[in-house]
């Protein structure tokens, strides 16, 4: 699938991973991290938290034939992407400037990206990056950037990642930023590239972040445009 190799959320290693998909490896992460900002104890944000419960059960549904146990699971990929879409869209309708929202056009954009459908994904996701907090605005920026870095448009995937890196968040960190900006400058900048990595390299308290800047660090090879 085209989504693959995103999220960055709470351990950057995960992030290499094989994972479901580009964008929507985030799902139980995200949750995790962020499901004590959704427990407010007023009745709408009770009603909220169930439509995003229940939508995020279509998100991480299986597709094939037969069933699974506390798992929801469509015949074939077009009906789950059906029920994904209309899932979160009710919830985007109902509850439109809510955290939950976001989360519908985060997700929106994910399904709309693996059906290769990327206008429709870069919309949903400008949108959250426009209107969302600052949190999930990091993760819609993130993967506009993989989008764009996929596409070869290498400046706007440059802009977003030098953004992320100035505004870290707490579904995106600094360190993750950095990394993934310099893996998409190495071939036509490698001794910025390397300048941004070498500090990550020497970090002992982030071993997984140390560990992959190295990494990153030995694939700076500049390109036939390197400056």
């Amino acid at each position: 699938m085209f989504v693959e190799e995103v999220t960055h959320s709470i351990d950057y290693a995960a992030t290499h991973k094989k994972q479901l998909s580009m964008y929507g490896g985030l799902a139980l992460a995200v949750v995790a991290l962020a499901g004590g900002w959704w427990w407010w104890s007023d009745k709408q944000a009770a009603e909220r938290q169930t439509a995003l419960e229940a939508a995020l059960q279509d998100q991480q549904s299986a597709v094939g034939p037969g069933s699974a146990q506390n798992l929801r699971v469509y015949a074939t990929q077009e009906l789950k992407d059906a029920a994904v879409i209309k899932s979160f869209s009710g919830i985007v309708a109902k509850y439109p400037s809510s955290d939950e929202a976001a989360m519908g056009h985060y997700y929106i954009g994910v399904t709309y990206a693996d059906q290769g459908k990327f206008a429709e994904a870069e919309k949903e996701w400008q949108m959250v990056v426009d209107k969302g907090s600052k949190e999930y605005a990091s993760l819609s920026r993130f993967a506009l950037a993989q989008m764009y870095s996929k596409q070869g448009k290498a400046a706007q995937a440059e802009q977003h990642l030098r953004y992320l890196a100035d505004n870290p968040t707490a579904l995106f960190s600094k360190e993750n930023a950095q990394i993934e900006l310099a893996k998409l400058i190495a071939p036509t900048k490698p001794d910025e590239a390397r300048k941004i990595l070498e500090p990550l390299r020497q970090l002992s308290t982030r071993g997984s972040v140390s560990r992959w800047a190295i990494t990153a660090y030995g694939d700076t090879k500049p390109g036939p445009n390197a400056k």
